[in-house]
């Protein structure tokens, strides 16, 4: 995918989500995770996690089924981001002694806590099969879409 394509696809995506935002949470985060994985190749997992009290609880996903339903703070690459409270880039999953395995085939991750101030309220957590497949633009369209769903969160 070339430059100008991709960028219609990042538009085409934040205006789509940009009309849900009426949606209830479980449809709008339904919406995003179909939406990111049918349109971004190297998205090989979208996997969305909401925080319950320590733990965070598997939410609508699309790709490869998990195993990890629910990961305690702390525990992983997801429960690294939700600790640090930011977004963490993993080139090579094999390389992190904090990575959980969900499938052999996955080589790099991405993990953008979905905040309210600094509260954690959930994470969009995205693998991929590609090494290094994670760059500046991937990190700042999906701390966009972080942002524009977190006001949807109950308080």
């Amino acid at each position: 995918m070339d430059n100008m394509e991709r960028a219609a696809r990042e538009n085409q995506t934040i205006a789509r989500l940009k009309n849900n935002l009426e949606s209830p949470l479980s449809n709008l985060l339904d919406l995003l995770v179909a939406t990111l994985h049918e349109n971004f190749p190297h998205y090989t997992g979208v996997y969305i996690y909401l925080l319950q009290g320590e733990t965070l609880v598997l939410g609508p996903y699309r790709g490869r089924p998990t195993e990890h339903t629910r990961i305690p703070i702390g525990k992983g690459i997801c429960g690294r981001a939700a600790r640090v409270k930011h977004t963490v880039v993993v080139d090579d999953v094999n390389a992190d002694a904090e990575y959980i395995a969900c499938s052999l085939q996955t080589r790099s991750e991405i993990v953008v806590p979905i905040l309210r101030g600094d509260e954690v309220l959930g994470e969009i957590d995205i693998d991929s099969d590609i090494p290094a497949a994670f760059d500046a633009r991937d990190r700042a369209f999906l701390e966009e879409i972080a942002q524009l769903v977190a006001p949807k969160f109950a308080t």
